[in-house]
């Protein structure tokens, strides 16, 4: 089986969630990802925690695929086997702390001398100029900046995503950047700098609330698990204590969930409520009219009603609803990925290609495969007992 990127090698000096995002994406393509990490710790979300059979969570989600290469870079045979490692790849991605990669010698300015088809993509809170430039970042502070906590959560508490958005966000943009780099390198030959920045990548997906508050409007509430801006869209209790996420997008649907669901046709041309804009702005008048006709039905009653009606619904599930869903399962979802704790089941990635399957290799312990990449670099005895050896550096 041909995957899309076979033959390819990324080679990233990763931590957290970002690049390891971006790369397991390649990876999971078919690309051979050499990760370099510390040796001894490694990538430091190796201990963010131990829930998997004490691995942690984040680096078993994004680590699979890859090989682990353990290098201190402070010692100079180890940093020149990497620009000898760089020397034959296509992307070296990076999201090490603001110019840490450049005082190595690893800028793309330096590197494309060495080989001027290799993609490197810098991964950084700010992006490389401005004067946020030097700045550290992290998740929950760009989920800040980008004025993402001021239209989530309620009224009363700005709350930030229950996963890591801004870093996801980012190591999309990345993934889809190199995608198109390599795009580029076969119609001129030659390689490219990519810049992606945590707070661009987040300020792209808060564009709807960016113009809702156009011109100085006001901008969209914190309505918790609500919409801001669509109403009725969000969850509603019912009768048996079970709570019903539903959502309308149209007059349409208005119209089929006044007659199918709340059974109460005239409630649909009620001048509180005849456009979205006015259901929005009387939520609380109307979330009393549902409520009070939801508080007689069950929760299944209340699906079967929305269902009947063609008005969109779902559980509110927690996680122990998402390992067993039953969607999941009838598309056969899950595949066992070996780790160094044993297999656990992973997802597949999103999206069925009817011409591949995607790759779901191991998780690498750390430094699992230095002997053998250094060994095929060519490297001395001499210098593997120096690369051995702990940095004075």
């Amino acid at each position: 089986m041909t995957r899309p990127l076979d033959g390819l090698t990324i080679v990233s000096l990763e931590h957290a969630v970002a690049a390891p995002f971006c790369t397991r994406q390649l990876a999971d393509l078919g690309a051979r990802v050499i990760k370099v990490e510390r040796p001894g710790s490694g990538d430091f979300a190796r201990g963010y925690d131990g829930r998997v059979r004490g691995q942690s969570s984040h680096f078993t989600w994004l680590n699979r695929n890859k090989e682990s290469l353990a290098l201190d870079l402070k010692n100079p045979v180890a940093l020149k086997a990497l620009k000898q490692l760089l020397a034959g790849a296509d992307v070296l991605v990076q999201n090490l702390a603001p110019g840490a990669a450049a005082r190595m010698g690893l800028s793309y300015e330096a590197l494309k001398e060495l080989n001027p088809r290799l993609i490197v993509c810098d991964i950084s809170g700010y992006g490389a100029d401005g004067p946020y430039r030097d700045k550290k970042a992290y998740d929950l502070l760009i989920q800040s900046e980008a004025g993402f906590l001021s239209v989530t959560g309620t009224p009363e508490t700005p709350s930030k995503s229950g996963i890591s958005v801004a870093d996801i966000a980012a190591g999309m943009y990345a993934y889809s950047n190199i995608l198109s780099a390599l795009l580029l390198r076969g119609k001129t030959g030659a390689g490219s700098h990519i810049d992606v920045s945590m707070l661009e990548a987040m300020g792209e997906w808060m564009n709807y609330p960016l113009y809702y508050a156009f011109d100085g409007a006001p901008p969209p509430p914190r309505t918790g698990a609500s919409h801001a801006s669509i109403y009725p869209y969000g969850p509603f209790q019912a009768g048996d204590g079970g709570t019903v996420m539903l959502g309308l997008q149209n007059e349409r649907e208005w119209k089929a969930f006044c007659d199918q669901v709340l059974m109460v046709p005239a409630l649909a041309g009620d001048p509180r409520f005849d456009s979205n804009a006015k259901r929005n702005e009387n939520r609380e008048e109307l979330q009393d009219e549902i409520l009070r006709i939801f508080a007689s039905l069950s929760a299944a009653q209340v699906v079967r009603r929305l269902d009947e009606a063609g008005i969109a619904n779902a559980r509110v599930n927690d996680m122990a609803g998402l390992w067993e869903h039953p969607q999941l399962q009838a598309r056969n979802r899950w595949r066992n990925v070996a780790t160094p704790v044993g297999e656990v089941p992973a997802l597949l990635p999103p999206g069925v290609n009817s011409a591949y399957d995607y790759r779901m290799d191991a998780v690498p312990a750390v430094g699992e495969h230095t002997r053998a990449i250094l060994a095929d670099l060519g490297l001395s005895a001499a210098e593997l007992a120096q690369i051995d050896k702990p940095s004075d550096f």
